[in-house]
């Protein structure tokens, strides 16, 4: 899949984020990346915050093993996710 590569230690992930949405999900693509709503308001950090909480509980990671690498400030972003086990993939799939 074009959104995610495989890293010696993990993935990257390419993503577009929507901060202040009702509900924290992802919704498809959006050009090259995998596009998550996020709900948090984009405000000192908070957003990055919750997309991190957010990715750890899906990719069931650690937060601590997830981090914002590029695009802190930015709605495109690029998530390193320090875990080879993980699985981007479920991310395409909708939360029950």
């Amino acid at each position: 899949m074009g959104w995610y590569r495989k890293t010696a230690d993990g993935w990257l992930l390419s993503l577009h984020v929507q901060p202040g949405a009702k509900k924290s999900s992802a919704s498809g693509m959006h050009g090259d990346a995998l596009k998550i709503r996020i709900a948090a308001p984009p405000v000192e950090g908070k957003a990055n915050e919750a997309l991190i909480a957010f990715l750890a509980r899906q990719l069931g990671v650690p937060k601590r093993q997830v981090s914002v690498e590029r695009g802190t400030s930015s709605r495109e972003k690029t998530v390193r996710v320090a875990d080879v086990e993980a699985d981007p993939a479920r991310l395409e799939t909708p939360e029950k």
